[in-house]
């Protein structure tokens, strides 16, 4: 059986204190679908991984610093949670601009949990329907979205999911969406 994914290149957009859960499944799944996958953080290095936002886990080693690349180099974006991960990216202006470029030119984003905080600083989830972890569900009305609790939400280019729980179906609809907005970057 072919892959869908071959030759797309897909940024993960992560900081200290994301869900390690939420960064593994996903990106395994896109890697096991043929993408190339990189870890872009706000610096180089590695970054703290944490397991129920309380326990450490393991760390993560970032391919990429967000000063250095643009939303041009990739295909496609993913956004884990974790409680202060997006609250770091949240506060970076490369972090935010280099997430809602993605939104802003159509290419697919698949973000989970706390993940929708970025796109919310962004300002790029004004009109469109997502799920996310409840906590910041006010938050992203507050932000001009409509916020559904579902276990997976496709509007348009972004894909979205609200916990843990939900991995397995976020991951095959993110792997959908990046296969049927596949337009890789040369």
């Amino acid at each position: 059986m072919a892959k869908e994914l071959p030759g797309l290149k897909v940024a993960v957009l992560a900081a200290d204190g994301v869900e390690q859960v939420e960064l593994e499944q996903p990106r395994a799944a896109v890697t096991g679908e043929g993408a190339s996958v990189d870890v872009v953080s706000l610096g180089e290095g590695e970054i703290q991984a944490m397991n129920g936002d309380i326990d450490k886990g393991d760390k993560v080693r970032v391919d990429r610093a967000v000063a250095d690349v643009s939303s041009g180099d990739y295909d496609a974006l993913l956004l884990p949670g974790g409680t202060m991960n997006p609250d770091n990216l949240r506060s970076d202006p490369g972090a935010v601009k280099f997430a809602g470029d993605f939104v802003r030119a159509g290419k697919p984003v698949g973000v989970i949990c706390h993940g929708p905080w970025t796109l919310a600083e962004a300002d790029v989830i004004r009109g469109r329907t997502l799920t996310s972890f409840p906590s910041i569900r006010t938050d992203l009305r507050n932000a001009g979205a409509t916020v559904v609790d579902e276990e997976v939400v496709v509007d348009g280019n972004l894909v979205s999911s609200r916990n843990p729980g939900d991995l397995p179906a976020f991951c095959a609809a993110v792997v959908k969406a990046f296969a049927q907005a596949r337009h890789p970057v040369g």
